[in-house]
């Protein structure tokens, strides 16, 4: 077989240990409503994290990746049925938070509506094992 220009030749890939790569640490800044205050780490800092996620529009602003937020704010205002909310709003907030990597699931959905409100309750379960219960309001 001979070499030519046109012909492709193949990557070598390399197994990666990935129990070797160190975890980022979670260190960031205490954000309040109208203020950054100190420094959080740990389970501070991942429950920050989940609210300014789901709180944040996915798409809207460019400061954020395509993988930021959260595409609740497009259920907002439709007429949609019960049965329908139960299936879109756990998976859209599974997508909103699944990728980031001390997130392992997103599970035990409760979703209530009161006349104008959406009340979701959700637990987070982070790849250290603890299991973070969140509410949202929308």
């Amino acid at each position: 077989m001979a070499l030519s220009p046109l012909q492709q030749n193949e990557e070598l890939e390399l197994p990666i240990d990935e129990s070797l790569i160190p975890a980022a640490p979670s260190k960031t800044y205490a954000l309040g409503t109208e203020t950054i205050g100190g420094f959080i780490d740990d389970e501070a800092a991942l429950r920050q994290f989940i609210a300014k996620a789901v709180r944040t529009a996915r798409y809207r602003f460019l400061i954020y990746t395509d993988d930021y937020g959260c595409e609740l704010d497009s259920l907002i205002g439709d007429d949609l049925s019960p049965e329908l909310l139960q299936s879109e709003i756990p998976r859209i907030l599974r997508e909103a938070l699944i990728y980031d990597d001390r997130i392992q699931d997103v599970v035990n959905f409760e979703i209530t509506r009161e006349s104008d409100k959406l009340y979701v309750n959700f637990s987070v379960i982070t790849t250290d094992g603890t299991n973070i219960t969140e509410e949202v309001t929308f």
